[in-house]
């Protein structure tokens, strides 16, 4: 339920092969206080001695002088060893599935690195067969076939031309989004990739991931609020995590083509006079910005206080909510344009008010992720994606350790209605059990929807964390059973939660599917917890469980 953009904007350091590095411009931040001459590397520090990696191994990296490499993210562990993440252009050009991520020693050697895909980018010709406005029209024909039955209005596709790595051997293609509206005025969005020499579709996904799905709130009960003070009002606005806030998207949208938006729904901050606010019922429209303000300030604490990790991009800025966000809108999206959180009301039948803690945890994952291994949203990359935040999501609920909403492994359960027709979205010790999502990997598997194809990774972590077999946890009955018939043993939720985060930041890129992310969690079981231990040996096992090899 978020938007991902693949490249993240801002401030960037170019290296090209063959050529010095230029002068770093990002400023050096301290990760952690200096008590000693002999800190860990600083980013900048770290950006400096990946970009002498990248001279120094540019051949190991499939870099030539055609091609740029630029950051896209940096963590430095607390012994100082250091991973650079790069994207990389070719002649100017994004390469899908060109990403990269170095790992250095403490000392800035250099120890390897992992590749989103190994092969040789060189084009014959950078100059397409299929141009750019046939490459919008069969985007609009795509996204219309995805939304039949739907009166699309204000349709716009702009097509990208890009360097394709990702599906076999590197080819010039056009990625086009294709936005439009639905009969209610909501958004609809598709990313298409079209072979730029053909015109052959070679991959399409929804450009808008979906999940579908002191205040008194709608789900949480009464919780603690950071607010600020302006006069003789408060404003629902946090200081104390990077001024987060919540404002009222008063029912109206977005209108936005291609990142440019000609108008965006309003975020009329919250005020109350008394510091008191909601009431618990969708009558008073701060019950839902309790919510979605709770919910961004647990998922912040679970990332800093667990992870290290300080707000969602990393430095320390805020993000926002905006609710009561369209018309009946039934569903939630994390947009990294705006770095802000967006909830539908729902239709009152199906689903409620989408501002469950749950759901906000899983929606600001998206936006980790999208800072970090961005995983393309489809084949078996977009399962792990949307595994990603089904898990970071529920390790968030767990964290928050709300009596009015105790942890489980149920996604959602909190905002479906009678009408939806069970009792959550997904069920990570069972995923079958929505009737569509796949309990174990097949070769299949990256074919199904994305929502589906995450089962495979949310039954993996459920394992990891409880074990196979009944049991009950929190009042909740589950039974997960395995692949190979093997009787899994749990390592906790909080191990979990650790050894996939550092699977996410460090290991895995744009390009990684089922078989890369076992490769990836047993490598951080390994960093955290030793070869040969008990941690990593039960998560080969758990993988095994899920028939992932």
């Amino acid at each position: 339920m978020s938007r991902i953009r693949q490249h993240v904007r801002g401030t960037r350091h170019t290296a090209t092969a063959g050529v010095a590095a230029a002068t770093a411009t990002l400023l050096a931040v301290t990760l952690s206080p200096a008590a000693h001459a002999d800190a860990r590397p600083t980013r900048a520090t770290a950006v400096e001695n990946a970009a002498s990696a990248l001279l120094a191994h540019a051949a190991t990296l499939g870099l030539t002088s055609a091609q740029d490499a630029g950051v896209r993210d940096v963590i430095v562990d607390g012994n100082g060893t250091q991973h650079v993440r790069y994207d990389r252009t070719y002649h100017g050009l994004p390469v899908l599935g060109g990403d990269f991520v170095v790992h250095l020693a403490a000392d800035g050697g250099y120890r390897g690195a992992d590749r989103a895909t190994r092969q040789a980018v060189s084009l014959p010709s950078l100059t397409p067969r299929v141009s750019g406005p046939k490459a919008a029209g069969l985007a609009v024909n795509a996204l219309r076939a995805a939304n039949l039955g739907e009166a699309l209005k204000q349709i716009k596709a702009r097509p990208e031309l890009v360097v394709d790595a990702l599906h076999g051997s590197p080819k010039l293609a056009w990625r086009t989004n294709a936005v439009g509206r639905d009969s209610l005025g909501n958004p609809v969005a598709r990313t298409v990739l079209t072979d730029a020499r053909t015109g052959a579709q070679i991959d399409a996904w929804d450009s808008i991931e979906t999940a579908t799905g002191d205040g008194t709130s709608l789900y949480s009960g009464t919780v603690p609020l950071e607010t600020t003070q302006s006069g003789s009002s408060y404003q629902l606005k946090d200081p104390t995590r990077g001024n987060t806030f919540t404002g009222d998207a008063e029912g109206k949208t977005d209108l936005c083509f291609f990142g440019i938006c000609f108008s965006r729904a309003p975020a009329t901050l919250f005020t109350d006079a008394d510091n008191h606010w909601g009431t618990g019922t969708t009558a008073d429209r701060a019950s839902a910005a309790v919510d979605a303000q709770y919910g961004t300030n647990e998922t912040w604490d679970y990332y800093k206080n667990i992870h290290g990790r300080n707000g969602i991009a990393g430095d320390g800025k805020g993000s926002y909510n905006r609710v009561h966000y369209g018309n009946k809108y039934n569903n939630a999206f994390w947009d990294d344009s705006c770095f802000c959180m967006t909830y539908g009301d729902g239709d009152g039948t199906t689903f409620g008010p989408l501002v469950a803690l749950d759901v906000a945890g899983h929606e600001m994952s998206h936006g980790v992720t999208s800072k970090t291994a961005a995983l393309t949203y489809s084949g078996e990359s977009g399962g792990l994606n949307e595994a990603t935040s089904d898990i970071l999501g529920t390790m968030v609920e767990w964290y928050a350790n709300n009596s009015s909403d105790t942890g489980d492994y149920l996604i959602g359960e909190k905002i479906v209605k009678p009408g939806f027709g069970k009792a959550a979205l997904r069920f990570m010790d069972k995923p079958s059990k929505d009737g569509s999502s796949a309990d174990y990997w097949s070769s299949s598997v990256g074919n199904l929807d994305v929502h589906y194809s995450s089962g495979v990774a949310n039954h993996f972590a459920y394992l990891l964390a409880e074990g196979s077999g009944a049991k009950t946890i929190n009042g909740v009955s589950y039974d997960s059973p395995t692949y190979n018939g093997s009787t899994v043993t749990g390592i906790g939720r909080d191990k979990v939660g650790k050894i996939w985060y550092r699977a996410l930041t460090v290991y895995m890129t744009s390009s990684t599917n089922y078989k890369g992310a076992r490769t990836a969690t047993l490598n951080a079981a390994k960093d955290l917890y030793g070869a040969g231990s008990t941690e990593y040996n039960a998560v080969a096992a758990a993988w095994s469980a899920v028939n992932v090899s």
